[in-house]
């Protein structure tokens, strides 16, 4: 069986190698973003190396959708398709090149979740379970029947960092499990059920603003949902900006009188911040441009008003 690849993450890679080390499959080409066009995606890989370990051809493409990339891919003449980590529409012709035998991957478990910026919605909404799903693509948006599907828990700690990482690891198992049936006459394809669908709507940096007068536990989350390989919940100072990219709440927090996106201690490399409850967060990991974290009894901003220095 012959697949082509169209991806830019680490999800591609992924399916890359488990296709590519499965028996009777070959991949003749990989489809990915050129170099420069990386900032796309915040969790971007360049997938040549895993392309010339499986022996395909690499191509470039700013879109799928343009003649040029079409024209190549038909000349490769695949028995499917696999669009796993790309985040461009399969318009019409592209469908056509391939009519219902092109897979997607998509990190929830569909129907639940379709959309965007999924792994940071997972834990903003605090859901419970969720899976990985491969999916036929039709001409919705991760509307189309299901091939395989895997739940799994998500952990009331659970970050960005790690549920990304359980979905790499579902969706190798996944596909290593898919790629005999798919190799068959009759692979699965259960059709989703309307009923229970729900969509996560497209997020950006911006969104990861951290707003003090929340309270501990909603801010929490936040950083958890957008860390790495994301860009990071952030503040500033009067001074300089802040990304933050791991917290945990202060148990001392409560024993503290201060203003919501106030610094009540700094302790090595950590410092702990009010928040709108009356609880307060350590930061342990975070970043600065020079390096700089705030001194005690400074004001972190708060959304659309901002705090000098005290």
């Amino acid at each position: 069986m012959r697949a082509i690849v169209i991806g830019a993450v680490e999800s591609s890679r992924v399916a890359i190698e488990a296709i590519a080390a499965a028996p009777g499959w070959t991949i003749p080409a990989v489809v990915s973003l050129p170099t420069a066009l990386a900032a796309r995606h915040a969790d971007f890989v360049d997938l040549a190396p895993a392309a010339s370990a499986a022996g395909a051809q690499m191509l470039r493409a700013r879109n799928v959708n343009d003649a040029v990339t079409l024209e190549a891919i038909a000349a490769m003449r695949p028995d499917y398709i696999f669009v796993i980590g790309w985040s461009q529409i399969c318009g019409p012709a592209f469908r056509a090149l391939l009519p219902d035998r092109i897979i997607g991957y998509h990190p929830a478990a569909l129907p639940r979740l379709r959309g965007r910026a999924v792994i940071p919605w997972t834990i903003l909404a605090g859901e419970p379970i969720t899976g990985g799903t491969l999916f036929w693509i039709d001409e919705g948006v991760d509307s189309g029947a299901i091939l395989a599907q895997r739940f799994f828990h998500v952990a009331p700690d659970e970050t960005a960092t790690t549920l990304y990482a359980r979905h790499m690891a579902e969706l190798g198992a996944m596909l290593g499990q898919a790629l005999g049936p798919l190799a068959g006459d009759d692979p699965p394809r259960l059709v989703q059920d309307e009923r229970h669908a729900t969509w996560a709507a497209r997020r950006t940096p911006a969104d990861g603003e951290l707003d003090w007068s929340r309270p501990a536990a909603d801010l929490d989350r936040l950083i958890r949902a957008v860390t790495h390989p994301y860009p990071g919940a952030w503040t500033a100072t009067a001074t300089f900006p802040l990304t933050i990219w791991r917290a945990h709440r202060d148990p001392d927090g409560h024993r503290h009188r201060a203003t919501p996106g106030q610094v009540i201690a700094v302790a090595d490399n950590t410092f702990s911040v009010m928040c709108g409850d009356g609880a307060a967060l350590t930061v342990t990991q975070w970043s600065s441009p020079d390096g700089a974290m705030p001194r005690q009894h400074s004001f972190l901003k708060l959304p659309g008003k901002g705090r000098p220095n005290a």
